[in-house]
């Protein structure tokens, strides 16, 4: 009986463990204070997306995917020329769901300390009457 309890309790907080996000979720009012900061904000959309809403003020437009959710091979160096390891960075696509993706890689296999994605991405911050800036 004590060897399952143990057990249990193990998964717990195996389980448990595994909910800690490796980033930082953002919501609009973090974001707008990140960049009232000076902190980057990299929009890693495609281009016909960002024609169709337009961009935060200040945005670095740098596409990591393809069509086909393929990363496109001059993503990561000029992710790296732009956004050194050690400073913050703020990731934003659509939904956040791309943006999850990249954060979790960015801090788990290359290093970064300081990634911070745009929960729900430029959808809620669109439907939260914030600015863009058309293209």
């Amino acid at each position: 009986m004590r060897i399952r309890l143990l057990g249990f309790l193990f998964l717990i907080f195996q389980l448990a463990g595994c909910t800690k996000l490796p980033y930082n979720n953002l919501d609009n009012e973090q974001l707008e204070a990140m960049l009232r900061q000076g902190i980057p904000i990299i929009d890693v959309r495609r281009p016909e997306e960002w024609q169709q809403t337009g961009v935060i003020a200040g945005s670095i437009r740098l596409t990591f995917v393809d069509h086909n959710g393929q990363l496109l091979p001059d993503f990561l160096p000029r992710l790296t020329e732009i956004a050194p390891k050690n400073d913050p960075v703020i990731l934003i696509c659509r939904t956040g769901n791309r943006t999850d993706v990249l954060a979790r890689h960015l801090v788990e296999y290359m290093g970064y300390t300081k990634v911070y994605n745009v929960k729900d991405g430029i959808t809620r911050w669109i439907s939260a009457g914030k600015p863009v800036n058309r293209l």
